[in-house]
Order: C-alpha cells, then structure tokens, then sequence
C-alpha cells in the first residue's frame, strides 16, 4: 500500500481496479484547514489524465507494472506480433495498443512493452530510431530562411518534419518521444 503523502513522479498506484502513473503532484498546507496532495495522474490502460486532490493519508494498493524488450516480428493487417527474446513466446497486439509506437517500428526492431496483470497495454520504442526517407519534395535553392523545414514520409508511414537538404533515399534519425528530426545518418 502507498499513501497520498507518499506521492512522486513515477509512481504507480491502483484505484477502482486501473492501474495510474503520478505525473506530477503538489503537497499542499493551506494556512486553515488541513493538508492535501494535488496530484496529476494518468490511467495507464486509457492514457486519459485527471486532475485530484487526495488527502495524505489515503492509502491505495500499489501497481505493479512489469517491463520486457520484446522484437516487433510483423503485422497481419489486423494485429501487430511481437516475440518475447527470451522465452520466444509470441503475443498478437491490436491497434489501439501500439498506434503511438508503431509509426516509428521496422520488423524485427525491438521495444519496450508494458504489462499490467500480465496484460500488455503500452509499446514504447527505442528513443532514437534511424529511419530511411520515402518521400520527400525536394527543396528549392534560395529557399534557406533559418529553419524552413518540409514534411517527409519515412519507410514505417510516420511523417516528420525535416530541413530542406533531406532528400529521398536519405537515412535520418527521430527523436521517438517527440516525433522530430535529430540528423542525417
């Protein structure tokens, strides 16, 4: 069991049966009255967000969240196949499950999944992917005005912003948190 007071960023903890992830929390002693923590949470099943003011000492169970590195194997047109490196156990993941992730994901790339009571509910990428341009305009000379940039197709489907000197066939590397340009490989 965790209590409210016990609060911090990264914390795992249950409520009404869905597993939550602290994002940001403020403990708060007002001049009157008593304490509270104001607390930012996140339901790690939905990714919705809430905003709410607990009192120190109410106690949640705590939310075990387990991690494995498993390989992005292929996709069927429906689900998405990844196989455990250890065991080479093989689980189906839908759409929903990995939309955020899978944009920056070849076959046999590796990622981070997220179990909650031996459900796989979250696919993290690697941070930093290299990834081949597809598609890109190509950028016109004299067109350098600082930071002019022009939308890209990358090999997975995902589109990213790029400076103008990116060309098709070019080799990059994203930033998968936040879906930018870092270089040229």
């Amino acid at each position: 069991m965790i209590s409210a007071g016990e609060f911090r960023k990264g914390v795992t903890f249950e409520m009404d049966g869905e597993p939550y992830i602290v994002l940001d929390f403020q403990h708060v002693k007002p001049g009157k009255g008593a304490a509270f923590v104001r607390t930012k949470y996140k339901n790690l099943k939905t990714g919705a967000t809430r905003e709410e003011a607990f009192n120190p000492t109410d106690r949640f169970p705590k939310a075990h969240i387990e991690t494995k590195e498993m390989q992005y194997l292929y996709n069927d047109g429906e689900l998405y196949y990844f196989m455990d490196n250890e065991t080479y156990e093989q689980i189906p993941l839908t759409t929903d499950q990995v939309e955020d992730a899978i944009k920056f994901l070849k076959e046999n790339d590796n990622a981070i999944i997220k179990f909650y009571q031996g459900k796989a509910f979250q696919v993290e990428p690697p941070n930093f992917v290299e990834l081949k341009v597809i598609e890109a305009e190509p950028g016109v000379k004299g067109d350098t005005a600082s930071n002019v940039t022009k939308a890209a197709k990358l090999e997975t489907g995902a589109v990213v912003q790029v400076p103008l000197f990116v060309n098709e066939g070019d080799s990059i590397r994203v930033d998968t948190r936040t879906g930018e340009y870092i270089s040229r490989v």
